[in-house]
């Protein structure tokens, strides 16, 4: 099957599975979402239909899977780019360098324009490509003076993978330092988040890094940063970053 012809079974299935917003309403998660659209399905179902796509085209490499997220990429629904992630995951194995590029491209478009996706991208396609290729991080740090904010956002969160695993620590509150001063509150809880992850494998470290510069960072970072941390701990070092 082509790519385009997987692309138009795929768009197909989500709006057979598409259920209405009532009890499960998804754009309340999205605030500013534009033309962003939401079938209600959740994420079993979407992995269901990258799945099948996966094993419907066994001859397909990596490449034809890009080919088919770039088609579903450009879907204004949310569960369309879900899978073009998702199935694009399916070949880490062969990752190759050159789709940093790509997925940047992805997400300073506007097609990308949202967390989840965002997160998305960075947690099964940048995340997995660095961990593999840990020289490639110097391509990303520069990520964080982009002028997209989802560019920007991933600039951190695809270092997250590599932090669990204590490394690209240096990279990680490195880039920190420039996010700290960025007006959106989309990337304070992103570094906070990464700083979380940092200091689950060096807690100490990330304790001298907030008292050190805990000043100059947003309260919505020390809060997602310091939520590991034991209660008497938390308590301190938030009276310690005012």
């Amino acid at each position: 099957m082509t790519a385009a012809a997987a692309a138009r079974a795929v768009t197909r299935e989500l709006r057979r599975l598409a259920s209405p917003a009532r009890a499960f309403d998804a754009r309340r998660y999205f605030r500013d979402s534009g033309d962003l659209g939401f079938h209600n399905i959740g994420m079993p179902r979407v992995r269901g239909v990258a799945r099948r796509v996966v094993l419907d085209n066994p001859q397909w490499t990596v490449r034809e899977a890009m080919a088919l997220a770039d088609l579903l990429m450009a879907d204004r629904f949310l569960e369309s780019k879900a899978v073009a992630i998702e199935v694009v995951g399916r070949y880490r194995r062969t990752f190759a360098p050159g789709l940093l590029a790509r997925w940047k491209k992805w997400l300073a478009g506007v097609d990308s324009a949202n967390w989840a996706t965002t997160d998305a991208i960075c947690g099964l396609l940048i995340g997995p490509l660095l961990v593999a290729r840990p020289d490639l991080v110097p391509k990303v740090l520069p990520w964080a003076r982009h002028r997209s904010l989802w560019v920007r956002r991933a600039s951190i969160v695809g270092l997250i993978p590599l932090a669990r695993r204590g490394h690209a620590l240096d990279e990680l509150y490195k880039t920190a330092r420039v996010l700290h001063p960025d007006p959106h509150d989309l990337i304070h809880k992103a570094v906070g988040w990464a700083l979380r992850e940092a200091g689950k494998t060096d807690p100490g470290r990330l304790e001298a890094y907030l008292r050190r510069h805990g000043r100059s960072i947003p309260r919505t970072t020390v809060r997602y940063a310091i939520e590991r941390f034991p209660d008497v701990k938390r308590r301190v070092l938030l009276e310690a970053t005012r």
